[in-house]
């Protein structure tokens, strides 16, 4: 029987930083990764031939972020893309209102005075708001202190409940109030148009991974840990668990002990959320030109509100939209032609008849993933910030979690899976370690 020093459980972006950082310090390294491929919620898929990132493909600005100086080492092409955040401007957006019709520029740069006023608002109301407040009622807060008429009031709040659905992948009355404090990005955002999952292949490279291990149970006490895996078990003196939120919370992976209860606790406030993409290329474009985005107010919004032109990114005529929130939960049974469907129903009453039938589409299913369970996980009411950061504590001194929901900054972004993985590592070691040994 092999002993490692460190096994890493998930072979996603934080367990890969993780373990890299940990086999350079001389450590005997093992990766146990569920699927058949390294990577995790960082997924390329090349079956049309072309780069299509079906989980993560930003990076949420990339000023003085560790992460972009990874990409840079690892030469990995990047496009600026600055709109994955869910912005009101900053770069050109064609909006159109309840009517179908677009908003002339004056009328978009008043809008978005409107967002930035009720933004800076908004974030004084969940400031003083009472722990179990949700994010929603923080909305109709900030929009009743304002004074605005009843449409134009509506039309902001359209816009703040999107951002909840989009950034998080929910409806605005489950997310905490302070479930978008982390709701900001220092510097431009990139996409990679060959796709995101080169930063997993470079760091898993030379690195000791066994794909296809499911990991069932973590046996663990102060003398080290247990893995047991349907391929056998596994021993080390320690253990970096970076599965998803989903699966921690799922039961189909067990801790024994149980974890302890300021783990539990702050578990408990952390949900998976309900987020696919869907791609639609055509053979031409017949949207408006010269911008990042388009949205849809009003209710024919509801459901299809937003969508980003990728054409510079793939090479080829392409829309972005997302199923986010309760439109994701309820198109979950639908087939991939169904929700492709309602998505042309709604581009077509903003262009018409312009509107072609796709040559090629892609739906994600990150909430039927047995691996995740979803795409990222969001603060339901009344858990804290601080949530991310306990579960990162230490157990046992032989014990560490890691992943996006593990970092209280900028959580369910790459970023913080990847300064995840350097912290664990550093837990490991007792030590500080230099980020930069991933690259």
């Amino acid at each position: 029987m092999t002993r490692f020093d460190t096994i890493v459980v998930g072979g996603g972006v934080s367990g890969l930083t993780a373990a890299r950082l940990l086999a350079i310090a001389g450590q005997r390294v093992v990766v146990l990764e569920a699927r058949d491929r390294v990577g995790g919620r960082v997924w390329t898929d090349r079956e049309s031939g072309r780069a299509i990132d079906r989980g993560a493909s930003w990076i949420h600005g990339i000023s003085e972020n560790p992460l972009a100086d990874a990409v840079r080492a690892f030469c990995m092409p990047a496009v600026e893309f600055t709109m994955g955040s869910y912005q009101p401007d900053g770069r050109p957006i064609a909006y159109y209102d309840a009517d179908g019709m677009r908003l002339d520029a004056d009328a978009a740069a008043t809008f978005s005075t409107d967002i930035r006023t009720a933004d800076v608002a908004l974030a004084s109301t969940v400031e003083r708001s009472r722990p179990g407040t949700s994010f929603g009622e923080a909305i109709e807060e900030t929009l009743g202190t304002l004074g605005w008429s009843d449409d134009r009031a509506e039309r902001v709040r359209e816009f703040l409940r999107h951002r909840s659905e989009e950034q998080y992948g929910v409806i605005a009355d489950l997310l905490d109030a302070h479930g978008l404090d982390d709701d900001s990005v220092d510097g431009d955002e990139v996409v990679f148009p060959e796709g995101f999952d080169a930063l997993p292949t470079h760091l898993a490279h030379g690195l000791d991974i066994r794909l296809s291990h499911v990991v069932r149970q973590v046996r663990w006490n102060t003398g080290g840990v247990e893995i047991v895996t349907d391929h056998g078990e596994f021993h080390a003196d320690q253990a970096v668990v970076t599965v998803p939120v989903g699966v921690l919370k799922s039961g189909e992976l067990g801790f024994d002990p149980p974890l302890p209860a300021t783990h539990a606790q702050a578990l408990a406030g952390l949900r998976m959320n309900a987020f696919e993409k869907i791609f639609l290329s055509f053979s031409s474009a017949f949207w408006d030109e010269d911008v990042y985005a388009i949205r849809q107010q009003g209710p024919a919004g509801l459901w299809w509100h937003s969508w980003y032109d990728l054409t510079r990114v793939h090479g080829v005529p392409t829309l972005l939209t997302f199923a986010a929130g309760p439109s994701a939960e309820a198109t979950r049974g639908w087939t991939d032609e169904q929700i492709v469907a309602s998505v042309l129903d709604a581009l077509r009453g903003i262009y018409g008849q312009r509107v072609e039938e796709p040559v090629q589409t892609l739906v994600t299913r990150w909430q039927d993933d047995p691996f995740s369970l979803g795409s990222y996980a969001y603060m339901a009411v009344g858990s804290s910030p601080d949530d991310h950061d306990l579960l990162a504590r230490p157990v046992g001194g032989v014990l560490h979690l890691a992943g996006e929901t593990t970092w209280t900054d900028d959580p369910a972004t790459v970023t913080a899976a990847f300064r995840s993985g350097h912290r664990a590592a550093e837990n490991v070691l007792r030590q500080p370690v230099p980020i930069s040994g991933a690259w």
